[in-house]
């Protein structure tokens, strides 16, 4: 039987990560969950531990501070390699991204390498952003696709499930950037592999409860660092291979 983890960064969640724990394994009693914890102030690691103690299919990996969403998620993909995992997810923990979409994205992964949650596939389908941000969003997504070529209606978007081979066939140690623009290397590795890409249908809602992470340094990196991939691989418009 294959296994499937949900990898979720943490930092200032308590709020957040016994809810949708408890979401997650309401949808799907075999799913497993690492939780990535930066060292949160407000103790999300200690309610995590104790997660753990209560339900072993609760996971966490303590970091020794906040050193960004990439590196939490390399963390979290080398972690899933090492277990045996065979579907592994990108998911935040604050109910922006529905835990029921994940039996969809299982049922897309039967016939994809690379399933990815689309925020405007069939339109817009974001709740209670302001429009600025919505603007931002979707003006970056146009900015990604025209630099790089990838025909991804959301380039950006963080709700996702990777096969395993996947990132198996990329060096994590090689992935630089962090923030924003890690959701954009990582899909742009795959396609220029040639990997299966599926999208599907989401509905982002704004966070529950905590507060957003973003910041104006996220945004700047994402926007240099996509010229950054375009002219490591010659501005090639096109996958090198077929998997």
């Amino acid at each position: 039987m294959k296994k499937a983890l949900i990898i979720i960064p943490t930092y200032d969640e308590k709020n957040n990560v016994r809810p949708i724990s408890e979401a997650l394994l309401g949808v799907k009693s075999d799913l497993n969950i690492l939780f990535v914890d930066d060292n949160s102030p407000d103790g999300t690691g200690k309610i995590i531990d104790e997660m753990h103690t209560e339900d072993k299919r609760i996971n966490v990996i303590h970091r020794p501070g906040k050193s960004g969403l990439g590196r939490a998620y390399i963390t979290g993909f080398k972690w899933a390699i090492e277990n045996g995992y065979d579907f592994i997810f990108e998911m935040d923990a604050d109910f922006s991204h529905d835990p029921a979409e994940i039996p969809n994205f299982l049922k897309a992964a039967e016939n994809a390498d690379l399933v990815l949650g689309s925020r405007y596939m069939h339109g817009i389908r974001i709740t209670n952003w302001p429009l600025s941000r919505l603007i931002l969003s979707k003006s970056a997504s146009i900015y990604v696709r025209l630099i790089t070529g990838m025909p991804i209606s959301d380039p950006t978007g963080g709700f996702k499930c990777y096969r395993k081979e996947v990132l198996t066939s990329i060096d994590l140690d090689t992935i630089d950037s962090n923030g924003y623009s890690f959701q954009i290397e990582m899909k742009y590795n795959a396609w220029l592999r040639g990997f299966r890409i599926a999208e599907i249908p989401i509905t982002f809602v704004d966070r529950r409860s905590g507060y957003s992470k973003m910041n104006t340094g996220i945004v700047s990196e994402a926007l240099w660092e996509v010229w950054k991939l375009a002219m490591r691989n010659s501005f090639r418009r096109t996958p090198r291979t077929n998997s």
